[in-house]
């Protein structure tokens, strides 16, 4: 998947804080995949994801923000792996209807995709997972029992299992965020998936991704904005990160193999949403961050408001950004 004639980026959309460009549906997928054609990229899921669909590419890799976090501050490498064993945690909360509908598009993504899943747990209990848009407009959420996560993902491990996805039950999202179909405000639900995701990344050093479960799964036929479309023709957001774990890279630290943070050569990001891990570690080692004008956020944390208008190129467009990077 890595081509060492080409230059090692990160392309980041941040979750849950309602980015103008990946703060819906896979919608900063096609500008990923622009840069994915010139670089070996690396992306969070949230750039991606599409519900039924996917925009990742074999140039990518897939990396969850915790381990982002980590691999930015130098404490493990990304591995590239093509065909990893992945293991499913469904919430014993999800009605038998609705796991049904799960474990057929588990199955139809392996058939046709060829991917590799081991299987599934149950967690013993349920999950508990709340989630709201807080007075700040951020997507944030708590999670009442996380440890019965963990005692799933210990049991697929012990399978062989090297790539975690979770699929936990949550209410209907409508109604803490009725704009988001209209491709306006903040993904309601992005905040506590970044909780469920960090706690495997942090606890067993394993790639994973989140897809929600909702009791209602019927397909809607209003009309709704293409930016939030992907995830609404699909009764189940699972292929998505499926097909993005089964290519994500093994998190080593082993710091002697795989891809270290000395390798990045760039950094973009929304340009008011920059205080971040892999922000300050790029400009304390002197890797080049883009700060894309036009992907705006709820936050205001720009290179103006961080003193680092010295450190931080800031551009127009994503298009923009690109063209700088292939002939830089």
């Amino acid at each position: 998947m890595i081509n060492n004639n080409l230059k090692t980026g990160a392309f980041i959309v941040p979750t849950g804080i309602g980015a103008s460009i990946g703060g819906f549906a896979g919608d900063a997928g096609a500008y990923a995949r622009k840069f994915a054609k010139y670089t070996n990229l690396i992306v969070n899921p949230n750039v991606v994801n599409a519900g039924g669909f996917s925009a990742i590419t074999d140039s990518m890799l897939y990396v969850e923000g915790y381990s982002l976090d980590l691999f930015f501050k130098g404490e493990i490498n990304l591995v590239p792996s093509e065909n990893n064993k992945i293991g499913i945690i469904y919430d014993k909360a999800i009605p038998q209807d609705v796991l049904n509908v799960h474990i057929n598009t588990q199955n139809a993504v392996k058939v046709v995709y060829g991917i590799d899943i081991e299987g599934y747990e149950i967690t013993e209990e349920d999950v508990g997972v709340e989630f709201y848009v807080d007075n700040s407009g951020i997507s944030v959420g708590n999670v009442k029992n996380i440890k019965t996560i963990g005692k799933s993902c210990e049991k697929l491990l012990a399978k062989g299992c090297n790539a975690i996805a979770i699929v936990c039950l949550f209410d209907d999202a409508e109604e803490d965020n009725p704009e988001y179909a209209n491709g306006q405000g903040v993904d309601p639900v992005g905040g506590v998936e970044a909780i469920l995701s960090h706690y495997i990344s942090k606890y067993y050093n394993v790639p994973c991704a989140h897809s929600p479960a909702f009791k209602t799964f019927q397909i809607d036929s209003d009309l709704i904005n293409p930016k939030s479309a992907s995830e609404y023709i699909t009764p189940t957001f699972l292929p998505c990160i499926l097909l993005g774990l089964a290519q994500a890279p093994k998190l080593s630290k082993d710091l002697s193999i795989g891809i270290n943070v000395k390798d990045v050569d760039f950094l973009v990001m929304p340009h008011n949403s920059l205080g971040a891990i892999p922000v300050f570690e790029c400009v304390k080692r002197n890797i080049p961050v883009y700060a894309i004008l036009e992907n705006s956020t709820v936050l205001d944390v720009n290179a103006q408001s961080l003193g680092l208008q010295e450190q931080i190129i800031e551009v127009s467009t994503y298009e923009d950004c690109l063209r700088r990077i292939i002939e830089g």
